[in-house]
């Protein structure tokens, strides 16, 4: 899962407490539901995060490891980070963020390109519903760069007296069709992604739910292939 952006489950932790960490685990099918298209096997997904609120904004960061290599072995790990700082007594912020991560494939390993952005960034809570957006600049750095725009709505609520949870984000973003220096198609392609989760909340600490990932030219190099992969999950807040 390459776009892990939980943002939107740690936005509602942090209304209730001024600093969150969390530890996910996340059984991914996508193998059973598409064949070889998209992946060899199912694998689990570890997902750690952090948020931290200060006088000067916030920090979130996670990190994604997949065990998708044989016998379990890790073959992708991906970060993101972003920072929100306040602008004097502004309701507007200014967002940076970067993503980057590298990874294993057969027998060669990749890195997945770093990803720079800058905009201003807007969150609100209405009626008990966390919401959260940016509009950004994104610095592609491929072989060839692609200079691009992203736009990020996140959302998360408790609903039956905070028993169930359900947050997610949809990032839609400009890249270039190729890539690379080779030939290739020139011009630009529209990717979306969004991950709505489910949580049952058992305690304080354990959760158990799914993460559904929707996405439209995103997994593949096909025009307009739109997959979804849900997973089934375990959560647990520190």
């Amino acid at each position: 899962m390459m776009k892990k952006a939980f943002f939107s489950i740690i936005l509602f932790i942090a209304s209730l407490a001024m600093y969150s960490q969390n530890l996910q685990l996340h059984f991914d099918p996508r193998h059973a539901l598409h064949g070889d298209q998209l992946s060899q096997k199912n694998y689990f997904t570890a997902t750690f995060e952090i948020f931290k609120p200060d006088k000067w904004g916030s920090t979130f960061m996670f990190v994604d490891l997949d065990f998708n290599q044989s016998r379990g072995n890790i073959g992708t790990m991906y970060l993101e980070i972003a920072r929100d700082i306040k602008i004097a007594k502004s309701p507007i912020m200014a967002h940076l963020e970067f993503n980057g991560g590298v990874g294993k494939s057969e027998n060669f390993g990749f890195s997945i390109a770093n990803a720079y952005m800058v905009g201003p960034s807007y969150a609100t809570n209405i009626k008990g519903v966390n919401l959260s957006t940016y509009l950004v600049y994104k610095y592609n750095a491929f072989e060839k760069v692609s200079n691009d725009v992203q736009w990020t709505i996140i959302w998360g609520t408790n609903l039956f007296n905070n028993k169930v949870t359900l947050s997610g984000f949809l990032d839609l973003w400009t890249q270039n069709k190729n890539t690379t220096h080779g030939e290739g198609k020139s011009g630009k392609k529209v990717i979306l992604l969004t991950e709505p989760q489910f949580w049952y909340n058992v305690t304080e600490n354990l959760s158990f739910g799914t993460e559904i990932e929707i996405s439209n030219n995103f997994l593949t190099a096909e025009k307009n292939r739109t997959y979804v992969n849900p997973t089934i999950a375990a959560k647990w807040n520190f």
